[in-house]
């Protein structure tokens, strides 16, 4: 078992491990029996995940001893929304669960981030833990404790910053992903070699065919990615500073979704497109060469991702990024690539932003 802890300096007893083990799904019962939980716990999931490994997770926290209340969600991006948040709190208090009982997060980013928010919030906090069943959520969003839900204006404008109690990573569960959702997720994990590490992002250009099935190089990759993840959310937990960084192509992302009522992409695709725009955005400010754009360009095709902008009228895309959470004082901030592993933060006016999306949007 490999295991990488989330320090969080400024809080030490809200730190955690991440545990990434093929098969590690039927061990979640005995973990949660080793952080110190027991009793009842809440199992949130959908109905295609419940259907898929569902029931080993509840097979092992039954037999930890455990007593599971199962509530599941509607499948889909569009469902990250307070209605549905509500249904879980409306389950919750039915069951009359306490502020002890855990709650576990099993699936993709969608349910992470909708049960997150409910267990901040649920009796102003209880405990819970992430077990992501998609690669996407296996290296990005079910660490970091960025919790929320979705407004129709804009995407996780509703959400607080709460950590789980640790996160369960079993590899061996992607084997059930079709292959469009596994291309997605590697749209975060290409992001992580912009950000931080070029010599990873070396090797994903090295081992692009390895990537496309859970083999070695995707369990290194999904490591790798944790491990940065970890330490940027050790230096800059609530995104303050450093950690902003993790956004790279998400403020073009995160309007893409938006104006596309959240069901035209994956997320991952939105931020494979959006990365595409922000490395071309670096390049026209002069941040960064053209070449830079162009790799990161290039690597995303070749794992099979969307990289060129959706026809959307311009005005609808800057209308979103308008409200984004990332806008300071009128003037919106964006993760600018200066190289290949070197980001910078940067705020640009919006006449310029809007002058590139008149050229980049059709």
């Amino acid at each position: 078992m490999r295991t990488i802890n989330v320090e969080l300096e400024q809080r030490q007893e809200r730190s955690y491990p991440i545990y990434i083990e093929r098969g590690i799904l039927d061990e979640v019962g005995p973990g949660l029996g080793r952080l110190g939980l027991k009793g009842r716990c809440a199992l949130v999931t959908n109905p295609l995940v419940r259907s898929i490994c569902g029931e080993r997770v509840i097979k092992s926290l039954e037999g930890a001893g455990f007593d599971v209340l199962t509530v599941e969600v509607k499948d889909g991006e569009q469902y990250k929304i307070l209605a549905e948040a509500s249904m879980i709190y409306d389950r919750l208090i039915e069951e009359k669960l306490e502020r002890s009982t855990p709650i576990v997060a099993l699936g993709g980013g969608v349910i992470g981030d909708i049960t997150g928010f409910v267990a901040a919030t649920y009796l102003r906090g209880v405990p819970y833990v992430q077990v992501p069943t998609t690669l996407l959520a296996q290296v990005d969003s079910s660490v970091g404790g960025k919790t929320g839900v979705n407004h129709p204006r804009g995407k996780n404008l509703i959400g607080a910053f709460y950590q789980p109690r640790a996160v369960f990573i079993d590899p061996d569960v992607l084997k059930t992903l079709d292959k469009s959702e596994l291309r997605a997720g590697l749209a975060e994990v290409v992001k992580y070699g912009v950000i931080w590490d070029e010599g990873f992002f070396r090797f994903l250009e090295e081992n692009t065919q390895g990537l496309s099935a859970v083999e070695d190089a995707l369990v290194r990759a999904i490591e790798r990615s944790c491990e940065i993840k970890a330490h940027v959310v050790k230096e800059d937990e609530t995104e303050k500073g450093l950690r902003s960084i993790l956004n790279f192509g998400h403020t073009f992302a995160h309007a893409i979704e938006a104006v596309t009522g959240y069901t035209r992409y994956k997320h991952g695709e939105a931020v494979s497109m959006g990365m595409v725009l922000a490395a071309s955005f670096s390049a026209r400010l002069g941040v960064c060469e053209e070449t830079v754009a162009d790799r990161i360009e290039n690597l995303l095709k070749t794992l099979g991702l969307p990289v060129e902008a959706p026809e959307l009228r311009y005005e609808a895309i800057l209308g979103a990024m308008l409200v984004d959470k990332k806008v300071l004082s009128g003037r919106m901030r964006f993760v600018l690539a200066k190289k290949i592993g070197d980001v910078v933060l940067r705020d640009v006016q919006r006449e310029e932003v809007e002058a590139f999306l008149r050229k980049a949007a059709r």
